[in-house]
């Protein structure tokens, strides 16, 4: 997946140069808008299989990632209205960490960077980043803890994917919606996992990812694909012009 959809001006935060800002809450959720499906971490299957459809496909590096799908055409979010609100119940950790994220730096392991496009970035409102002696504010030490524990999280997920591949349990899935109106819409490189696959697994594979509470994991994934037709719904209330089907990114 690419953060770029989010983050336009990321930039590492470096206590002199932001030593003043202020970050300016906001209930816009505009920068998520041409998302059309987002990363989840394994911690918010049981959260996000209510409403989201959660499947998995591969990141730029080919490592298999979960995903919610927000939508079926490239660059389109359903769950955000026409006045930048989310619409969904469970806003994913993805979106919530905005405008901070954690990034890899050569060779010096993980920094914090910001967007520097966020409107809410400013010297005058809002909460501060630093105290006047460049220590982190209750504020930005609460950011930091979520962003850390996100990260805790992710890694958790890794390991819960690669042993899902590694068991053979992934299969390819297209999906295809067919409007009332006529419109038609498929959407490629998803993988799911392979029930057939699953109940065939050798006694100690099956065992090992029960207790590692990963079977659980793939209980709600499964479960969640019924809300495909959430996004069917949600396309159809839209009469927006044709556009490409998506990968999920």
């Amino acid at each position: 997946m690419s953060d770029a959809v989010y983050y336009e001006r990321p930039v590492l935060l470096d206590r002199e140069k932001h030593r003043k800002r202020r970050v300016r809450a906001s209930s816009s959720f505009a920068f998520a808008r041409k998302a059309n499906s987002l990363y989840l971490a394994g911690v918010e299957f049981a959260d996000a299989c209510k409403e989201y459809a959660v499947v998995f496909t591969r990141s730029a590096n080919q490592a298999v990632v979960p995903v919610a799908m927000l939508g079926l055409r490239s660059r389109e979010n359903l769950f955000i209205d026409d006045k930048d609100q989310w619409t969904g119940s469970y806003i994913p950790a993805f979106v919530r960490r905005y405008p901070f994220v954690l990034a890899e730096l050569s060779g010096q392991g993980m920094g914090v960077c910001i967007d520097e496009a966020f409107a809410g970035l400013n010297e005058k409102e809002g909460e501060a980043l630093f105290d006047k002696d460049g220590n982190n504010t209750p504020f930005m030490q609460n950011a930091l803890d979520f962003l850390n524990r996100y990260q805790q999280e992710y890694q958790r997920t890794e390991a819960f994917c690669r042993r899902l591949e590694q068991a053979g349990l992934l299969t390819e899935m297209n999906a295809k919606a067919d409007l009332a109106d006529g419109r038609s819409f498929t959407v490629n490189g998803l993988l799911v996992v392979d029930e057939k696959k699953l109940l065939a697994l050798p006694d100690a594979v099956a065992l090992s990812l029960f207790r590692a509470g990963e079977l659980h994991l793939v209980s709600l994934h499964l479960t969640s694909l019924s809300n495909m037709k959430t996004l069917v719904d949600r396309m159809a209330e839209r009469k927006s012009p044709l556009q490409p089907a998506p990968k999920p990114r």
